[in-house]
């Protein structure tokens, strides 16, 4: 299993979210991406929106103020 990483902390919805899942799209099954985001309208979409296309929200926590880090797996 690999593990990949995306910074989307400076881009807003719906950015959010196709940036994720181009990044997602890439990804081998059982693979995980870690997405750095901001708390508010990507923090409530993102893992919402990956549970919707059928990935897994494994973890999310906070990592810095406003800043949460979220894993997804395909």
């Amino acid at each position: 299993m690999a593990n990949y990483k995306i910074d989307i902390t400076k881009d807003h919805c719906p950015i959010t979210f196709v940036k994720t899942k181009i990044e997602l799209s890439k990804l081998a099954q059982g693979d995980t991406l870690e997405v750095l985001l901001l708390k508010g309208e990507p923090l409530e979409n993102v893992p919402r929106t990956s549970t919707e296309q059928g990935y897994t929200v494994l973890s999310i926590e906070p990592v810095d103020g406003d800043i949460y880090k979220v894993i997804i797996q395909k």
